[in-house]
């Protein structure tokens, strides 16, 4: 994900607002214990799309001794996944007066994660060692003085970085504790666990303001790009539930083609057989999430929009950068907990917290099925 637009929402009714200043990097320090174990990849055979709840959470209500270290993934060079080491003894994260230090009970990967670390972005990123990790699902241990609406305890959900390319965090949350700045995050949904919801913040985030920058609307029609991804999967529920679209159709190999109809999809189209560009249907939005953005533009109405999220952009095509937004999050809240937008988890996963270079070797195939989530952690 690349380039260039902040978005505020307007489409719902506003919650609570969850106040707070945005704070500077923190001091970051670590020593290295390089791992060089080798774990087998987990299998799994069935597609996880959730409703509800299946696994206990913990109990939050147990006040935590905080360490001062905790394990952590980090990289302190930039390269490929020969660069991901565990260690042992991280520092664990102070908390800024507008943050709070979260217990990570669950993480997700994001293709920016990989972008991160392969260098793509080095001239905004933070200074090495990283400890990577977009996504965050987990329990409130520590509040900072000017937090207003959070307490300890809260089981909360988020993107930790409100900037994706342009200074994300030194410390992620592919680690024991992270801290967040409270405008960053959510209350998370009552009906899912903790892996569930780790996996929704960067990709529903992307989704809503991706269709509220085109100004998506009751009784348009949309055609999504890769529909069973982790962005794409959400893009087809948002348009229908939240946005009111009047038809959803979405490209999708010949194996996923009936999860993507269970997500709401009303066409959908086999890539592997036919070219939704030759069809001859024309969409208000195509929301391409695949990096086929010249196709993309022979499908669109005219004065319609195209969103590309990654690959050369053609116009009338854009791009943009998601701004991390936790009210965003609990306006979606809803959508959640009654089952109308539902979180879908790659079947190869949860991956144990010992399996991030594994969870990192298969995102970066591009063959992901919904989130690749990260759980239990440690």
């Amino acid at each position: 994900m690349e380039a260039v637009l902040n978005f505020t929402t307007t489409c719902l009714p506003t919650p609570r607002h969850l106040s707070s200043t945005h704070s500077s990097l923190l001091p970051f320090n670590l020593s290295f214990r390089e791992s060089r174990r080798k774990f087998s990849p987990k299998q799994a055979s069935v597609l996880r799309v959730f409703a509800s709840s299946q696994a206990a959470a913990p109990d939050s209500s147990t006040t935590v001794a905080i360490p001062s270290q905790m394990k952590a993934w980090v990289y302190g060079d930039y390269g490929g996944i020969d660069v991901l080491k565990f260690d042992t003894s991280v520092s664990v994260p102070e908390v800024k007066e507008d943050q709070v230090l979260i217990k990570v009970a669950a993480a997700a990967l994001n293709p920016v994660d990989a972008k991160r670390r392969q260098g793509k972005f080095k001239a905004t990123d933070s200074p090495l060692p990283t400890v990577p990790g977009y996504d965050v699902a987990g329990v409130v241990v520590k509040v900072g003085s000017q937090v207003k609406e959070l307490k300890e305890g809260d089981e909360v959900y988020g993107n930790i970085n409100e900037k994706a390319l342009d200074g994300p965090k030194q410390f992620g949350s592919f680690a024991e504790y992270t801290a967040v700045e409270e405008k960053l995050l959510a209350l998370k949904p009552k009906n899912l666990n903790f892996f569930q919801a780790a996996g929704l913040p960067l990709a529903i985030e992307t989704a809503y303001e991706g269709l509220e920058r085109t100004g998506f609307s009751v009784g348009k029609s949309i055609l999504v790009l890769g529909g069973a991804g982790g962005v794409g999967s959400l893009v087809i529920q948002l348009a229908k539930q939240v946005f009111g679209a009047s038809r959803v159709a979405t490209t999708a190999s010949t194996g996923k083609l009936e999860l993507v109809k269970s997500l709401g999809a009303d066409l959908a189209i086999d890539y592997t057989k036919e070219n939704f560009e030759d069809l001859g249907e024309k969409f208000d939005v195509i929301y391409d999430a695949v990096g086929q953005c010249d196709k993309a533009v022979k499908a669109v109405k005219e004065g319609g929009s195209v969103v590309a999220l990654t690959g050369a952009v053609t116009p009338p095509g854009f791009r943009f950068v998601v701004t991390s937004n936790g009210e965003v999050l609990q306006k979606l809240n809803p959508y959640l907990e009654s089952g109308k937008v539902k979180p879908l988890v790659d079947p190869k996963g949860p991956f144990p917290f010992s399996q991030v270079v594994e969870a990192f070797s298969y995102i970066e195939t591009g063959r992901a099925t919904g989130k690749v989530v990260i759980h239990p952690i440690p």
